[in-house]
């Protein structure tokens, strides 16, 4: 069965200050933090992201709090933002009239307060002080706590959610940060993408080492605390190790029911159309210390242990940037996606202040009957004709003849489609895909949709403006599948298992190679990371070279990350058939002076 929750243990770390279950652990540790503090008040900041519940946390914080002989007072970060209507207009720039598109903000926190909020905080702490005649529990929560109040903290704790839990609730009744209203939820995932998380991640990782404790709260009802010297001693044992993130589904108009039945997901779930594994941004980690259970975003483990992951060549090149992501696009029994393209580098950088192009490609895993790959253009198409088609399509409601303008091919299972920026593309109904892509992936614009409404009812975001900027109009006809369709290389045999290239390009950042597995493949991460999947076939196992160990068991469609710091290693055929897996990286023949505005 395909495994919704992968653990990823901690191995050789034993953890100072162990992990602490539920509401008690946490009101236990600020009392304990209170009681050791002489003088009349004790300030503890409750940071966190934003979605956390942190009424949650305070609602028990008082009683208990109170049972111990504390006073109890306390202050929202909210009263001192911006207004929402201030918030936009100070960020008009970033949320643009475009319903999906924004421009990413370089701001920082401090863009969504009050200019005079640290001073009006600093008045009221002062006026707490000032009246206090016994012990008081005085605390600040909110996203941006410490921030509001970094001079006069005794004690910190940050509140932390995934972005599944996010847009999980922004699809419900969850505001943007400070925002009074939203127009749907379309909206709110833009604004999240280029002001929310670009200002609110980065400040969890600056600050997130000033902080005393964690606290995973993608549970409300049962949270996990650790302090932060713990969790950073965690973060430092899984990034040495095969990894593999908690996979993050969602349904979509197009989605199929593959991975829905294959991974056992809820029957009133209407289909699942993608599954990110990994988008770094996107997804979290489970990590285990025996029965203790903590959800760490991947972002953070990027943050603290890039080295250890990515290995030095891909750290000059991306930082703490996480550059290649596995996803599924599941249109078995569903429809097709989107006649779609990517924008290209000088593009994405410019009009949205993005930091790489959004390459792909497309493995095809499964397929049944006359299952379709559409990506690049017929010979006929010109830029006139498709565009006026689509347009006349857009305007009337009418559907068109698509593949008079793209190119359609019959889906091979086994079969890698490669489709750099410009390329026009999508995958036909009846494919299961594994979509190996450049870690970008906000970037899709939409030149046809066949006339279709989204889940919600409401017509889908179409962008043939932006379409017609980066559609390259040469890539047609023999071109595509002499460049785009390439045929299998043989690059190593180990007795009964070989390697193949399945696609490179000096235009894509990645490269695909599969690995077929009779019985053992041995290899070296060479300072580089590695990702597989097992796209055919039952379970195989990672054994270290050095002590062979069984660090990692997985199976059919399941991913994992090998990390640089990981060296030699094995993969052990634990099935009853031969398998296959797809192995992907940082290419070295990518030509990096192709990216405008690398650095």
């Amino acid at each position: 069965m395909f495994n919704t929750r992968p653990l990823n243990p901690i191995r050789k770390t034993v953890l100072e200050d162990g992990i602490g279950q539920g509401y008690e652990s946490i009101l236990q540790q600020v009392i304990s933090w209170a009681q050791g503090k002489a003088g009349s008040v004790f300030t503890l900041v409750v940071d966190g992201t934003h979605g956390a519940d942190f009424q949650a946390l305070l609602m028990r914080l008082i009683p208990y709090a109170e049972k111990q002989g504390f006073r109890f007072t306390a202050e929202d970060t909210y009263e001192y933002l911006k207004s929402g209507t201030e918030l936009r207009d100070h960020f008009r720039r970033n949320i643009t009239d475009n319903r999906a598109f924004g421009y990413v903000s370089e701001g920082k926190i401090d863009d969504y307060f009050r200019s005079a909020a640290r001073h009006q905080f600093a008045e009221y702490a002062a006026e707490i002080s000032e009246v206090a005649d016994d012990r008081t529990l005085f605390v600040v929560f909110g996203p941006g706590a410490l921030w509001l109040c970094d001079d006069c903290c005794d004690a910190s704790v940050f509140l932390d959610v995934s972005r599944e839990y996010q847009e999980i609730a922004h699809k419900q009744d969850l505001l943007n940060f400070g925002f009074t209203w939203n127009i749907d939820a379309v909206e709110k995932y833009k604004i999240a993408y280029f002001v929310e998380w670009p200002l609110l991640e980065t400040y969890r990782k600056e600050r997130l080492t000033a902080f005393d404790a964690y606290v995973d709260m993608n549970d409300p009802g049962r949270p996990v605390l650790l302090t932060i010297r713990d969790l950073l001693a965690a973060i430092r044992d899984i990034a040495r190790y095969p990894l593999r993130v908690k996979p993050f589904m969602m349904p979509g108009v197009w989605g199929g029911q593959y991975m829905k039945k294959l991974a056992n997901l809820p029957e009133d779930m209407v289909n699942c159309a993608w599954n990110f594994e990994p988008i770094a941004p996107e997804n979290s980690v489970l990590v285990a210390s025996g029965e203790h259970v903590v959800e760490i975003p991947f972002l953070l483990v990027m943050a603290y242990s890039h080295l250890d992951i990515m290995g030095e060549r891909s750290v000059r090149l991306f930082g703490d940037y996480f550059p290649v992501r596995f996803d599924f696009l599941d249109t078995m029994d569903g429809d097709h996606l989107s006649c779609q393209v990517h924008p290209k580098q000088s593009f994405i950088r410019e009009r949205f202040n993005e930091f790489m192009e959004q390459q792909e490609s497309y493995y095809v895993m499964e397929k049944q009957g006359d299952a379709k790959v559409y990506l690049g253009l017929t010979e006929e198409c010109t830029p006139e004709d498709f565009r006026k088609a689509a347009e006349h399509s857009q305007m009337t409601g009418e559907p068109i003849a698509f593949t008079d303008y793209v190119q359609e091919w019959t889906s091979e299972k086994g079969k890698l489609y490669l489709i750099p920026t410009g390329t026009v593309h999508c995958s036909g109904k009846d494919n299961f895909v594994l979509e190996i892509s450049a870690t970008t992936w906000w970037f899709t614009f939409k030149i046809y949709d066949y006339v279709r409404k989204d889940l919600d009812g409401k017509p889908r975001p179409m962008n043939i403006d932006y379409a017609f900027e980066n559609i390259d109009f040469s890539r047609k006809g023999d071109w595509v599948q002499q460049n785009l369709t390439p045929s299998p290389q043989l690059l190593h045999t180990q007795g009964n298992n070989q390697e193949y290239m399945l696609g490179e390009r000096e235009d894509l950042l990645f490269y695909v190679n599969r690995i077929h597995l009779n019985d053992r493949w041995e290899d070296e991460t060479a300072d580089e990371f590695v990702m597989l999947n097992l796209v055919e076939g039952e379970c195989v196992q990672i054994v270290s070279l050095e002590d062979e160990a069984v660090y990692a068991e997985f199976r059919y469609a399941e991913s994992y990350i090998i990390p640089a710091a990981f060296g030699a290693y094995a993969i052990v055929n634990r099935g009853s058939a031969p398998c296959k897996l797809i192995k992907a990286g940082v290419s070295k023949k990518w030509n990096v002076s192709l990216v405008e505005g690398h650095e």
